[in-house]
């Protein structure tokens, strides 16, 4: 068979997956994104087999369609908003996903997190800049002790981001669609209307899946309900914060500053406004990438495609 693994940005694929173990097949590794339905198409022809890292590619009926030898699609992740899983269905194609285990089930994302909540706060990225240029101490940094820390999403990941401000002795507050008084409560944190995380948090971080529902939640009338003091960090998703009206809020001060792992378009595009935004730290979607997250993640695409050829397909998202 032919396999092909996309986005494998740092190359290290093959470090971490035994794609060795899948003898008498081709697999090819690529390293830089495949931007645009021809390109796709064209470095995906005659494979078998592709696997998709998170949600960096879209894979559409009419993607599919010019795909007739594809029959298995695996996915890091079991869920990915990229991939029309009744169109794999129709086409014929099965679609697999990753599950997470062990360490990688709890704290990449939130340990994350947490740096670009400090980084902002204590303006890390300024002052290294600021150091290596000979200049000695250019800014006053913002204690988070006694602060509010408001979590948008209080799943899995919001409540890790929850406890962990509690250890910083903040008073840590919550809202989503469905969140209850109780369900907070049980975390340590205090249920509040979305108008009030908004209106009363120092830090606002974001911690929901992305779907209709939340696509644009956070936009130009939210931003400008937040604290002129605030700051607001996302490593949910890119589309859950208006990026438009977020480069327009921080161009005009109506937040204090905002740290990024994730954008509505990845890789984020070299004339992209945010990377001229100020007060803001910007990293390239780095919540899940850690060593054991790879590890565990390549190791099962290689099981998905072992056990799919065995007959016996684990971890089927389709129908």
């Amino acid at each position: 068979m032919k396999i092909v693994v996309l986005d494998d940005y740092q190359r290290v694929a093959r470090e971490f997956g035994p794609f060795d173990s899948l003898r008498g097949d081709t697999v090819e590794v690529l390293h830089e994104h495949l931007a645009g339905l021809d390109a796709l198409t064209a470095a995906l022809r005659g494979a078998e087999v592709v696997v998709a890292m998170r949600e960096r590619t879209p894979f559409r009926a009419e993607t599919f369609a010019r795909l007739p030898d594809l029959r298995l699609l695996v996915t890091t992740g079991m869920a990915n908003a990229a991939i029309d899983l009744a169109a794999a269905a129709a086409h014929g194609v099965t679609v697999a996903g990753t599950a997470a285990t062990g360490s990688t089930r709890s704290s990449n994302t939130a340990e994350l997190t947490w740096a670009l909540i400090l980084a902002c706060r204590r303006h890390v990225v300024t002052e290294d800049r600021a150091l290596r240029d000979g200049r000695w101490q250019t800014t006053v940094g913002t204690d988070l002790a006694g602060t509010t820390l408001g979590v948008l999403g209080l799943g899995r990941l919001g409540t890790q981001v929850a406890r962990i401000g509690q250890a910083f002795d903040m008073r840590v507050i919550a809202w989503s669609e469905h969140l209850t008084p109780e369900r907070a409560a049980g975390v340590g944190a205090t249920w509040v209307s979305k108008d009030e995380l908004l209106a009363t948090s120092d830090v606002l971080t974001v911690h929901l899946k992305l779907s209709d529902r939340t696509a644009g939640l956070i936009g130009a009338a939210e931003l400008g309900a937040m604290r002129r003091t605030a700051i607001l960090v996302n490593t949910s998703r890119g589309p859950i914060v208006d990026e438009r009206a977020l480069v327009t809020a921080l161009a005009a001060g109506t937040i204090a500053g905002a740290g990024l792992d994730v954008y509505d378009a990845e890789p984020l595009p070299a004339r992209h406004p945010l990377r001229g935004a100020p007060n803001t730290v910007l990293l390239p979607h780095l919540g899940y990438v850690t060593e054991a997250g790879y590890r565990s993640m390549y190791e099962q695409v290689v099981e998905d495609i072992t056990a799919w050829r065995a007959g016996s397909p684990v971890r089927v998202l389709t129908a």
